[in-house]
């Protein structure tokens, strides 16, 4: 059973800014490490609402897509872009990678990888990199 299906129906959810949707597709026990690197994971859908609440009023125009992506077994792998206007009017594109573990049909774990740095810069108003443009100019997939 594939589950990028899943996947897609949270990232359609999220680009409608249904908070209760994208949490329909969550386990109760989620841990998200929304910054992988940089911070201690969220558990838990409470603590879930609470971020998709604080970044739903962060951003606007959210065209995430996924541009490749493979399974095993209960997990998924993805690379894609989040991409949305900030509040202050700034397009904000993060390339990132990101591994997705499933439970009874849920999203049960979620890592997210990509360069906060980057991320910043652009909501400060920096334009986007050559490179980065040409790297996130691909067909999603779907």
């Amino acid at each position: 059973m594939s589950h990028i299906p899943q996947l897609l129906g949270l990232i359609g959810a999220w680009k409608a800014k249904d908070i209760d949707g994208v949490l329909s597709f969550m386990h109760d026990d989620i841990v998200w490490h929304f910054a992988a690197v940089i911070a201690p994971p969220l558990k838990g859908k409470v603590k879930a609402r609470k971020l998709l609440e604080a970044m739903a009023l962060e951003v606007r125009d959210v065209t995430w897509r996924i541009f490749d992506f493979a399974e095993k077994g209960e997990r998924l792998f993805v690379e894609g872009v989040d991409e949305y206007v900030s509040i202050a009017g700034h397009l904000v594109s993060a390339p990132y990678a990101g591994v997705v573990e499933f439970r009874d049909g849920k999203i049960i774990g979620l890592r997210e990888y990509f360069d906060m740095a980057s991320v910043n810069a652009l909501k400060s108003g920096e334009s986007m990199k050559e490179h980065v443009r040409a790297m996130i100019a691909r067909e999603a997939v779907s």
